[in-house]
């Protein structure tokens, strides 16, 4: 059981994970891999609303995505997008990457290769990763104007469609931990974490909401 105040606390940290960006058109939308093929849903939704010419799915498979995508995040993001009327000729593939840091490594190199210069990105995630991503951006491509977008799903919504509230409470309490420690790594710009988000993240992880938190001295991104 999932109590109301873990369900409260995680809604306070859901809101300020998401970036409420109003979303414009850019030279390119990023997909950015996951266990979510809501991401692909997403990222095809605004091509078809020309946002974007052109769409970068980057991601290769993790602990939570080797199962349901074996042939990797991006080449099941790309294949849903084919589903949903997405010309191939419009994609390009990113299938090597295995954390955000790379996700945007990689995704300069291809877009690089393919002649395509991208002064502003429209950037794909699920909802509770917009901020994490973003930050990340600023630091890493700091040269291109970004534009978070995601799901307009509720927690609750969302969490139903996942099939599995807990993993992703622990996914956001995960992605917090994140905006906090990785600007110390240089990986992300600071952020200012209101003390109620804080509070929030505390809680929920004395609650045990702890199996996407990482070893702060060890891992990266």
């Amino acid at each position: 059981m999932i109590s109301a105040q873990a369900w409260a606390d995680a809604r306070l940290l859901w809101d300020y994970h998401r970036m409420h960006h109003d979303r414009r058109p850019c030279s390119v939308a990023v997909g950015l891999g996951s266990h979510d093929l809501g991401v692909a849903d997403v990222t095809s939704e605004l091509y078809h609303q020309s946002m974007a010419p052109v769409i970068v799915f980057t991601g290769a498979t993790s602990p939570t995505t080797r199962t349901r995508m074996p042939r990797g995040e991006a080449v099941h993001y790309r294949e849903r997008a084919m589903q949903l009327g997405v010309p191939d000729s419009a994609v390009l593939l990113e299938p090597r990457a295995t954390s955000t840091a790379e996700n945007i490594e990689f995704t300069k190199a291809v877009l690089a290769e393919a002649g395509i210069k991208a002064s502003s990105v429209l950037l794909v995630s699920k909802p509770y990763e917009e901020r994490r991503s973003y930050v990340m951006m600023r630091k890493l491509w700091a040269e291109v104007e970004v534009v978070c977008a995601s799901s307009p799903m509720g927690l609750e919504e969302y969490a139903d469609s996942i099939g599995d509230a807990r993993m992703v409470i622990d996914m956001i309490v995960g992605a917090l931990q994140r905006v906090l420690l990785l600007p110390g790594w240089g990986l992300a710009i600071e952020q200012n974490v209101p003390d109620g988000v804080v509070a929030a993240y505390d809680r929920l992880s004395a609650e045990g909401f702890t199996s996407r938190l990482m070893p702060e001295a060890t891992e990266r991104a």
